[in-house]
């Protein structure tokens, strides 16, 4: 089975909907941004285009159609209003609201813009598919050229006439106009759907089968390899007025109110994210917010460190900042803590806790000469003399060594005091005794009177 049955792929020429919920009383979507504008606007900013210019929004609205029409969907409202640029100047299709399935019972209604309703649309009763789009593009195509639709010659307002020249009048093509072109519309604009191009059967094939896109490759279309012939400006509004932007037609909006039957319509409408939606939210809003938190999470962490560098720049401790240790249940997660080494005691300072985690490295059996991993992060890791290991780890690799190196030699250091106070007490009390107690960290035995001497030799 073909990928676009069973997967949703979307065209990169359609405004796609990434994202969609509902409130009590509507139903809302969210679509792309595009910023580029619209043909009509650039139309009347630029003026009108060249036939090359042409094309390349032709080759692009073609493959945007095909799309829906190979899901048996008729657009209805093709104009260059509803062609949008995306900021590189690339075609996006948008305001599908007119756009009708035809897979199941064809469409009858008259809807779209008067100049580019094709004659079946406005012929009321009759039934009608994708045809009637092919007819619309090609008057967008004669308004990018000449500036008007090819039913607006004498810039008539009048609705009904614009429609009675539809529905009888031959279209004369300017002789301005090369060949292939001449051809190109007036296959596109035959009244009879039967002589109509892409409607012979072999539906958007034959449009680009035509000679005027001779040369196009049409991977390269889709692949959006082809050169824009417009580049909207950036930072600029392209837009006719920029309080259009966001705004409502009233009349578009007046009056309508959901009934109950409405409601229990779409009462269970699931919440819709797209995987691009999902994407863009991690690569932008979760980004925006953790950098934030890690602001403020910096910020209250350097007020800290003030406080502890101004706490210890008269003490003798030899390094501190924060270190995370592995804890919790099971040891099994990270917790951040305030670390503060002294010659004899290493501290672990909770959030919100006067009295710190306390490590005298006299227990310390042994610090580890090297990092050891442990869940994938490289440690240091301190045994103790009742064979409990105490992990530490930094993000900072240059943290992480100055910490190691430091824990080792504040290690070293009260190794070698502890050896020379054993070796002092032993020669007072006897070897044995004071390496018990000092070992086991008990108070040394009180002198024997027998072993004090008194002054001038006596006892």
């Amino acid at each position: 089975m073909n990928e676009w049955k069973t997967k949703r792929v979307d065209c990169p020429f359609i405004v796609c909907m990434t994202y969609a919920f509902h409130t009590p009383d509507k139903l809302c979507f969210i679509l792309d941004l595009m910023n580029g504008g619209d043909l009509h606007y650039h139309l009347s900013q630029h003026g009108v285009f060249n036939e090359a210019e042409m094309k390349f929004y032709a080759a692009e609205v073609i493959l945007g159609l095909e799309h829906m029409h190979k899901r048996h969907i008729v657009y209805r409202d093709l104009k260059p209003a509803n062609i949008l640029l995306d900021e590189h100047g690339h075609v996006r299709i948008s305001d599908l609201g007119l756009a009708c399935d035809f897979s199941k019972k064809k469409p009858h209604a008259s809807v779209g813009t008067h100049g580019y309703m094709a004659p079946e649309v406005l012929s009321k009763g009759t039934g009608y598919d994708s045809s009637a789009d092919w007819f619309s593009f090609g008057c967008m195509l004669y308004k990018l050229l000449k500036g008007h639709s090819p039913f607006r010659q004498h810039k008539t307002k009048d609705k009904h006439e614009i429609d009675r020249m539809t529905l009888t009048m031959n279209v004369e093509l300017p002789e301005s106009f090369s060949p292939s072109l001449k051809s190109l519309l007036e296959g596109l604009l035959q009244r009879d759907i039967n002589k109509r191009l892409g409607c012979k059967g072999r539906g958007a094939d034959e449009v680009k089968e035509h000679v005027f896109f001779a040369g196009i490759d049409w991977q390269q279309v889709y692949h959006q390899k082809y050169t824009p012939p417009l580049i909207p400006p950036r930072g600029e509004v392209n837009a006719a007025d920029a309080f259009d932007i966001g705004s409502f037609d009233e009349e578009d909006t007046k009056g309508i109110k959901l009934t109950e039957a409405d409601q229990a319509q779409y009462k269970d409408f699931p919440l819709v994210i797209s995987e691009r939606w999902q994407s863009e939210v991690a690569e932008t809003v979760f980004e925006t917010i953790n950098q934030e938190a890690d602001k403020m999470e910096m910020k209250k962490k350097s007020k800290q460190k003030q406080k502890f560098d101004a706490d210890e720049k008269e003490s003798d401790c030899i390094l501190h900042g924060y270190i995370k240790k592995l804890g919790g249940p099971f040891a099994s997660a990270w917790q951040t803590r305030y670390a503060k080494l002294y010659p004899n005691r290493l501290e672990l300072h909770l959030e919100n806790s006067a009295k710190p985690e306390m490590i005298l490295l006299d227990t310390v059996e042994e610090v580890s000469s090297d990092f050891v991993s442990i869940k994938s992060e490289q440690c240091i890791v301190l045994r103790t003399r009742n064979d409990t290991k105490i992990v530490l780890t930094n993000t900072d690799e240059i943290g992480l060594k100055e910490w190691a190196l430091s824990l080792r030699s504040a290690h070293k250091c009260s190794q070698e005091l502890l050896a020379s106070m054993a070796k002092k007490a032993g020669k007072i009390y006897g070897t044995d005794g004071a390496k018990e107690s000092i070992a086991l960290g008990r108070p040394l035995p009180a002198a024997s009177p027998a072993l004090t001497r008194a002054p001038n030799g006596s006892n």
